[in-house]
């Protein structure tokens, strides 16, 4: 039955309830962790065509966690909120990384946290202590961020058939080192948050102008109990232990400021 799914896109065909077993199975193949937290980068589209496509994954991904864990997925707003247009709104500003995070911030029982840029949502019992502090950082992915407190909670991330490149997380470990391309000036933002509060901060913006970003390079600096590659359907998917992540992207950092990116042009 797997390989008439993976060459021939027979999700399509099947109930949602099949496909969403079949999704939980994999993902625990691979190494997700039952009552874990992990962080889910995706492009929806490498799945193929699936019933409910999105609610189906979701589900999938909390059947897989199970009742006690914690799904995380970026809300990355940067394309919408700037120094130009410095107002967030928690429960209107749209995410502009993916189909699959823009159905999840708007998914009923989610959970986001107040930040400008790089915003998180959540859903699980642990979803208010990653996300509740994160508006209290000076930068997007500093000590506060749920990307940090995936860290100290030994959390996993997860790239489903997207690779290894919008890995987020990196950039908090780009924060601890500062290479010379990760920052440009502060800006004033104005949060509004589920209550209809605003309060202002003061951030220090990204700048990765004239860099591509290479956070496939983690392949080489990761062994493969800590990056893991498989299937999801018909996905190439990677897990990664977050913690080992950041201990060995941060050496490799302060090796070299510029491991993880190539110049470009532009």
């Amino acid at each position: 039955m797997r390989d008439h799914i993976a060459n021939k896109n027979a999700p399509g065909l099947m109930d949602e309830m099949t496909v969403r077993h079949m999704l939980t199975d994999d993902l625990l193949r691979l190494g997700l962790r039952r009552g874990g937290v992990v962080l889910a980068h995706s492009s929806l589209r490498s799945l193929g065509k699936l019933p409910d496509r999105a609610e189906t994954v979701v589900q999938a991904l909390i059947d897989a966690l199970g009742p006690s864990g914690t799904l995380l997925m970026p809300a990355l707003s940067y394309l919408h909120v700037g120094p130009d247009q410095p107002a967030f709104d928690v429960l209107r500003t749209p995410s502009n990384v993916g189909a699959l995070p823009e159905y999840f911030r708007t998914r009923n029982g989610s959970l986001r946290s107040l930040h400008p840029t790089h915003s998180v949502c959540a859903v699980g019992p642990d979803s208010c202590a990653f996300l509740g502090k994160h508006h209290l950082d000076n930068t997007p992915c500093g000590p506060h961020s749920p990307f940090r407190l995936l860290r100290d909670a030994g959390g996993q991330i997860l790239f489903i058939g997207c690779g290894l490149t919008p890995n987020t997380s990196m950039h908090g470990v780009e924060e601890l080192v500062e290479p010379p391309y990760l920052f440009r000036e502060s800006s004033v933002y104005q949060l509004r948050d589920a209550d209809n509060h605003v309060i202002e901060i003061t951030m220090r913006n990204h700048d990765f102008k004239g860099c591509a970003q290479r956070y496939d390079r983690l392949e080489d600096v990761l062994d493969g109990s800590e990056l893991r590659k498989g299937l999801i359907l018909s996905a190439t998917c990677h897990l990664i232990e977050c913690k080992c992540m950041w201990a060995k992207a941060q050496r490799a950092l302060q090796a070299n400021p510029l491991f993880f990116v190539e110049h470009t042009d532009s």
